[in-house]
């Protein structure tokens, strides 16, 4: 028997919003999404096509509705209204001039179909919701960066960026494929294929002096971005373990993931953590000098070496 409760008619409403939300869609990410079984989904399908939606289905492909075919501007409640309000404020921001402006206009014409009485509950919040930003992430002389590279990654062209990588000693010109973008560590960066280096780099978007669109079409089928980055995660790292007083354990755990924090567990009035951090040790160990008085290595020995022969070269210098 079939299940006719409120439930499968929100869930079959909200499938039949998907459809119009992207060229295609697979069953089985209809059911990650609603959390039932793919035969629910076929189910919800041939229901919405017996109700007359033009769906044409596609196998190993997915499901799409005949073109042309378009349901009135669906309302939003208020609270699904509100949630804008918090993206909104992220994307002016946390992204470049041109993709915050176009987001206001997108939120413009969200606003105008909510009814009166929601307007003036979503005008209330936006009022009151503050983003601050604790890094510059895009270069004065670059303001829309980010757009840019969006851009390039849905045309598949390349783009030219004027860009000062952290240890060069000036501007280099870059021909780049982007192949996609991700923020990291409060910064925005763009992993891409460098024709000058021959290889795929990142380029964090405050050091691009400028970026130009060219209509030089991508040399190589690129693989998803998570392809790459999960590969940056195989270099070779060290174990180590630190013990760290309590009332001080707590003002690292902002800071503790970058350098590669596993776990952590408590020894009477301390902390003992455990990392998997760069073998080099050298960005670990200036870290570790921050807060050094309040803890002591465990391992490795070499960690030690690094953080004596620091604390030489410190002493030398005010001597």
């Amino acid at each position: 028997m079939f299940d006719e409760s409120p439930k499968r008619f929100d869930r079959i409403v909200a499938i039949l919003i998907q459809l119009q939300s992207k060229k295609i869609v697979k069953a089985q990410e209809l059911a990650n999404r609603f959390e039932v079984s793919l035969r629910t989904i076929y189910r919800d399908i041939r229901t919405l096509e017996a109700s007359g939606v033009p769906i044409y289905s596609e196998a190993g492909v997915g499901y799409a509705l005949m073109e042309g075919y378009r349901l009135p501007p669906v309302m939003f409640t208020r609270e699904e209204a509100s949630s804008f309000i918090a993206a909104e404020k992220l994307m002016q921001k946390f992204t470049d001039v041109t993709l915050g402006n176009h987001y206001a206009s997108a939120m413009y014409k969200l606003k105008a179909v909510l009814r009166s009485d929601d307007k003036d509950w979503v005008s209330s919040i936006e009022s009151n919701v503050l983003m601050q930003t604790s890094e510059k992430l895009f270069n004065d002389k670059s303001p829309n960066t980010l757009a840019t590279i969006f851009e390039s990654i849905a045309e598949k062209t390349q783009v030219i960026l004027s860009y000062e990588a952290i240890d060069a000693d000036g501007i280099t010109m870059r021909h780049i494929e982007p192949v996609g973008v991700f923020h990291d560590n409060n910064n925005w960066y763009m992993l891409g294929y460098c024709h000058l280096r021959k290889d795929y780099r990142q380029f964090r978007t405050d050091r691009v002096h400028g970026i130009k669109k060219t209509v030089i079409p991508f040399s190589i089928e690129h693989e998803a971005l998570e392809t790459y980055l999960d590969k940056n995660k195989n270099i070779p790292t060290t174990k180590i373990r630190i013990l760290v007083d309590k009332k001080i354990a707590k003002y690292l755990s902002s800071e503790r993931k970058y350098h590669g924090f596993v776990s952590e567990k408590k020894i009477d009035n301390k902390i003992e953590m455990t990392f998997m951090s760069c073998a080099t040790l050298e960005g670990f160990s200036r870290w570790y000098l921050m807060f050094g008085d309040y803890a002591t290595i465990l391992e490795p020995e070499g960690l030690k070496t690094r953080i004596l022969e620091l604390l030489e070269i410190n002493k030398q210098r005010l001597l």
